[in-house]
Order: structure tokens, then sequence, then C-alpha cells
């Protein structure tokens, strides 16, 4: 597989995983009101089916974004990781029927324009091995 389709699943697959994360954080707590401070509490929102949503969205993410981290660049990889904030807003607008103002969505295009830019202006290159980039230790350490 090349190199731009590795990026392409991958930070799909990183969308995904962070999106259904935050989906399912806010059905958790549609369902877990009223908010008390209480075992009784904790155990209804342990029980509930979106919590283990939002877990496998997060161990998703993690294991992901670290596969991701391997090959490409940390700055990219980083910008390319925050377009859930872009998701998460335009399904909560037609899942639970929330208000999108006009600064938000801006503000979605702005992130995306961003994240383009980064993606373009990075150069085509594998990931460089600093390790034998790096110069020679001129004095050894015992």
């Amino acid at each position: 597989m090349n190199m731009r389709r590795f990026y392409l699943f991958g930070f799909l697959l990183l969308l995904t995983f962070d999106t259904l994360s935050q989906l399912s954080f806010k059905l958790a707590a549609n369902h877990a009101t009223p908010l008390v401070l209480a075992l009784s509490w904790l155990l209804q929102v342990a029980t509930a089916p979106w919590i283990y949503g939002a877990v496998l969205g997060y161990l998703g993410a993690f294991v992901t974004y670290m596969s991701l981290l391997r090959h490409a660049p940390v700055g990219a990889a980083f910008a390319a990781s925050h377009l859930q904030v872009v998701s998460v807003v335009l399904l909560s607008a037609w899942l639970f029927h929330e208000h999108l103002s006009l600064a938000e969505l801006m503000g979605c295009t702005l992130i995306v324009g961003g994240i383009l830019v980064l993606a373009m202006n990075k150069p085509d290159s594998q990931h460089v091995d600093t390790a034998a980039t790096r110069p020679a230790d001129d004095h050894p350490r015992p």
C-alpha cells in the first residue's frame, strides 16, 4: 500500500473512532440524567451501552493514532487528528438537532482549509529515520 493510501485510510479510521467516542459520550450523557454524584448514578452510566462506544472509540483512536505516528509527520498527523471537531459538529446538528451558527460553520471551514494546506505543503517523502541523520558523537560515553 502506498503512503498516501495509508495516510488516507488511517486518518479516516482515526476520524471515525474519534467521532464515535464523542457522539457516544453525548448519548450516554443524555441517558444518564439527572446528574448526581452517587454510586447508583455511576452504575447507571457504567451499564449504559453508549459508554462502551465511547471507550471503544478512545481505544481505537489511540491505536490508530500511534500507528499513524510511526509513519506520518507529527505536525500533519496532529492537525488531521483534529478533523473530528468538524465531523462531531456536523453530525450533532443532524443527529441531535443542535443549532449551527454562521461562526461555527466558518470555523469548520477554516479547520478543513488549514488541514488541507498542511497536507498539500508537506513533501511526499517517506518517514525519515532521525537516528541515521543525526551527527556522530565525537566523544563517546563510557
